[in-house]
């Protein structure tokens, strides 16, 4: 029997809107995630970290710092430049309502198919 996903939506699902499409971002997604470990870390770190090149990691730390979600300290080192990211608390409380809402989706979603075989139904579609 088809049903529409809709229809059977339990509200304790998080919705498309619930999601923060900032941290969603693989890229973002793993960056945020490594901050949040270490709190602090440069952006040498963080490029071998996340195998990000220089003009990757320099994009998607702009777009976290615009959010307010990391802070960018740029400072010498000796002679040399260096910039170090901080978790903010923004940041921090932004990852945790990520995490959970993902949690919380994985969790409500029920494992297996509930028709007792693959889902799809021989013509393309899924049925529930």
């Amino acid at each position: 029997m088809w049903r529409s996903v809709v229809d059977s939506r339990s509200d304790d699902l998080p919705s498309v809107g619930d999601i923060d499409k900032l941290i969603h971002e693989p890229a973002r997604l793993l960056l945020i995630a490594n901050l949040y470990v270490v709190e602090s870390a440069d952006f040498l770190f963080l490029m071998r970290q996340t195998g990000m090149t220089f003009g990757n990691l320099s994009s998607h730390m702009s777009k976290l710092e615009a959010a307010g979600y990391i802070d960018v300290e740029k400072e010498f080192v000796g002679k040399k430049p260096n910039t170090k990211l901080n978790l903010t608390e923004n940041g921090r409380r932004a990852f945790e309502v990520y995490r959970k809402s993902m949690q919380q989706l994985f969790t409500d979603v029920p494992s297996g198919s509930p028709t007792g075989s693959s889902g799809e139904d021989g013509n393309g579609f899924w049925s529930w």
